[in-house]
Formats: structure tokens, C-alpha cells, sequence
């Protein structure tokens, strides 16, 4: 077959219409358990100033240095498609002033997200995301629940060996002591680092931590422990979420080395994994924690965030891996047929008349062979087929066949739809 002209842009990809249910499936369980949790969801632009990501998510992180798409607009201004949603919808709560509102404010959005980063398995430059969100409350009981919330979802969705990777990584008052026997640490064993990570050691130390090249993760097997270094707050918080955590009997794993790849996060950091991916991929499903500094940083007030974002692509996967079912939709069991102009004008009416009524129908405007139409249906597998032909549509009746007996009787127009749902045994 010959290469077509046009394809999709590279690491872009179209979601044809035997994939929608996977993502229906998923946006309508995150938006069930979500909804009965209090959330309320929001949408936010797909393009935002390219400043608000660079200043939240931090100038040394790879998605600002090397996935953001930016542009320049004819008016001057700079923007960048959003690669995640966590600052547009701080942005958002602080233009609109929903400090105001009553606190906790829990808010979620479903759509796509963009990082110009290498296509590989399991990852896009425009891919989807849910996220979630809670303003206004600083208690570890909020970790905790969104944590249940994003396993709920997993179980909803048929992922069974599911586990929790956790951790702290201090706030302001304990990292920066962190940092320092961090660095001084790596810094003695520089030169067993990748290329990548001696140039984080320089911007963003934290950041080796999250290398995945084998080299490195050597060296940060046995790098210092933030939690070992946690102040009294820090220490307090992390504790009562892991007390939760048990309190729910949630599966987790304490992972002291585990910081995310963003700059604005504080206190708990989490990733939620299928347990027997941990050793092959390690990509995680869902990630997440504390960002309390970020509505601040961004120009609003004080206020305590935590949040949680999980990749649609990346669930699919793993729901294609199980095979997991899908109720069969209901299919139309009536077919209209018509044969010629005036039939096809009735035909048109008709098939809003049975729209209205809630019924399923499948026709063949397009064609006027009556052999050819009841061939359709017969593939269609429809019970009944309704035919209206030219005699049919200047007395104003219509045929109704029978599929599986090929026994035909002729209804009244005006009482066909009546007549179906007779016949169908649909309630009025």
C-alpha cells in the first residue's frame, strides 16, 4: 500500500472509533468516583502563558527545558500548549478568586496534554490525562484519600495488582540541609553519573534522584534519605499519611528515593504502579502528592494543595494487557428501506420520528436497491425491517418485515412507531 501524503504528526495519534470506549470507560469511572468525593470539574485552555509553566513547574525541569511546544502569537504574546494541568488550574483559581468559595475546593478535568519528548512505549507528545485536585486543606487525611481515590479507579477499572510507591521529600525548612549532603554526596561520585544527571547535580540535585539510567540509580541506591532529614512538620505529616494509608489497608511501598519530575511539589510524593510493572518499565499509572507553596508562587495566597494526575494511554495499555470486557451497547433492531424520491422524503421524516422515540434505527439513504438494503440488514442482524416504497408512501402506510420469518404485514404511517414499540416490547 502506498504511503498516504499526510500522517499524523510524530508521536500524535488518532483515536479511531474502535478505541473511544476505552477512553469513555475511563472518563466515566473517574467521573462516577470522583463526583461521589465532592469534585467538580473544570476546564481550562488548551494554550496558557508560557511564563506560568516555566515559573510553577521550574525553569530546570526537562518539561520546560526540552517538551514545552511554544509560540509566538502575532500580538506578542508567548504561550505554550499546556504538557500538564495542575498550573492552569491554580491559575485558574486564582483569577476567578475561588479562595473565596468554601474550602476544600475539589476540582477535576479530563484532556489532552503535550511534551515534545522522544515517542517510545507508552508515551506521546499529545496525550491524555485526568487530574484532580483539592485547594484549602493542609491535612495528610487529604493525601491519604486521593490516594484511595486513584486506587478505586484502578480497581474500577479491573487492575488488580496495584501498589503505591510513596514518599516525602520535606518542605522549605528541611530540603535545602537535604540538598546540601545530597550534593556533597554525588558530587564524590560525579563521575559515575550520566551526562544528564551531572548537569542536574548543578540546577536541580533532587532531580538525579529520579534518573532511571542503571548507572545512576547505582549511585543513588546509596545516596543519602530525605526522610532521615525531614523536620518535625514534615516528619509529623508523612507520618499520619502512612497511618491512614494502613488505616485503609492500602498496599504501598516506601520509596525514600522517589521525588517526581516537578519543581513545585512539598511533603508527600506519590506513584501508583501495577505491581508486576515495577521491575519491567517502571511507568507509573498514576502520580501525585503535595504542592503547598504553588498558589503562592503563582501570585494568589497561602494556600495547601494536593493533587494527582493519571495517564489515559498508559491505563489503556494495561487494560488491553487483561482484556478487559465491555458491556455490548444495544443495537438498533429496526432497518428503514426505501425505494425512490417520494419514499425518500417520507424515510426522512420517519427516521426522526423514531429519534424522538428513542428507537434505534439503521438506514441506507444512499442507495434505492431493495436488494442491496435488505442484504445491509440482513448483516446488521436487525429483527425488523420497514420498507417504504413509492405505492407505499402515496397511501401513507409502510411494510414491516419480519428478518428472521420473511413474513411481511402493512401498518398505518401514523401508527408505525406505536407498532414498534409494541412489537419490541419498549415501554411508553
Amino acid at each position: 500500500m502506498k504511503k498516504p501524503k499526510f500522517q499524523a504528526p510524530t508521536g500524535m495519534h488518532d483515536i479511531l472509533p474502535e478505541e473511544q470506549k476505552y477512553f469513555q470507560k475511563i472518563y466515566e469511572t473517574v467521573s462516577d468516583i470522583v463526583s461521589f468525593y465532592g469534585f467538580k470539574k473544570i476546564d481550562t485552555p488548551i494554550l496558557e502563558e508560557a511564563e506560568l509553566f516555566s515559573k510553577g513547574i521550574g525553569l530546570s525541569t526537562d518539561i520546560v527545558e526540552k517538551q514545552m511546544y511554544t509560540l509566538k502569537t502575532k500580538g506578542g504574546d508567548f504561550l505554550a500548549l499546556r504538557p500538564e494541568f495542575t498550573a492552569g488550574i491554580v491559575r485558574a483559581y486564582i483569577e476567578h478568586g475561588m479562595f473565596t468559595l468554601p474550602q476544600p475546593l475539589k476540582l477535576y478535568t479530563f484532556g489532552p496534554v503535550f511534551r515534545a519528548e522522544r515517542p517510545q512505549a507508552g508515551r506521546y507528545r499529545q496525550f491524555h490525562q485526568f487530574d484532580l485536585e483539592v485547594f484549602g486543606e493542609g491535612s495528610a487525611v487529604i493525601d491519604a484519600q486521593i490516594i484511595q481515590i486513584c486506587y478505586n479507579i484502578l480497581q474500577d477499572l479491573k487492575f488488580k495488582d496495584v501498589i503505591v510507591e510513596v514518599n516525602s521529600i520535606g518542605d522549605s525548612q528541611c530540603r535545602p540541609y537535604y540538598k546540601k549532603l545530597l550534593v556533597n554526596y554525588l558530587k564524590s561520585h560525579q563521575a559515575a553519573l550520566c551526562t544528564n544527571c551531572r548537569r542536574r547535580l548543578r540546577e536541580s540535585p533532587l532531580r538525579v534522584l529520579d534518573c532511571k539510567e542503571e548507572k545512576c540509580q547505582r549511585v543513588v541506591a546509596r545516596a543519602p534519605q530525605i526522610i532521615d532529614h525531614l523536620c518535625q512538620e514534615c516528619n509529623n505529616h508523612f507520618k499520619e499519611v502512612l497511618e491512614f494509608l494502613d488505616a485503609l489497608e492500602l498496599p504501598y511501598h516506601l520509596n525514600p528515593y522517589l521525588v517526581r519530575g516537578l519543581d513545585y511539589y512539598t511533603k508527600t510524593v506519590f506513584e501508583i504502579f501495577e505491581e508486576d510493572s515495577l521491575e519491567e518499565k517502571h511507568i507509573a499509572l498514576l502520580g501525585g502528592g503535595r504542592f503547598d507553596m504553588l498558589v503562592k508562587l503563582l501570585g494568589g495566597k497561602d494556600t495547601p494543595v494536593c493533587g494527582v494526575a493519571g495517564g489515559v494511554e498508559r491505563i489503556i495499555e494495561g487494560m488491553r494487557a487483561r482484556a478487559v470486557r465491555f458491556p455490548r451497547s444495544s443495537s438498533p433492531q429496526v432497518f428503514l428501506a426505501q425505494i425512490g424520491t417520494l419514499a425518500k422524503r417520507r424515510s426522512l421524516k420517519l427516521f426522526e420520528d423514531f429519534r424522538k422515540a428513542k428507537i434505534g434505527m439503521i438506514e441506507s439513504f444512499g442507495r434505492d436497491s431493495l436488494k442491496a438494503q435488505l442484504g445491509r440488514a440482513q448483516k446488521s442482524e436487525v429483527k425488523y425491517t420497514l420498507i417504504l416504497g413509492q405505492k407505499e408512501a402515496l397511501e401513507e402506510t409502510v411494510i414491516i418485515r419480519d428478518m428472521d420469518t420473511g413474513r411481511q404485514r402493512t401498518v398505518k404511517l401514523d401508527k408505525i412507531v406505536g407498532e414498534m414499540k409494541r412489537k419490541l416490547k419498549i415501554k411508553k
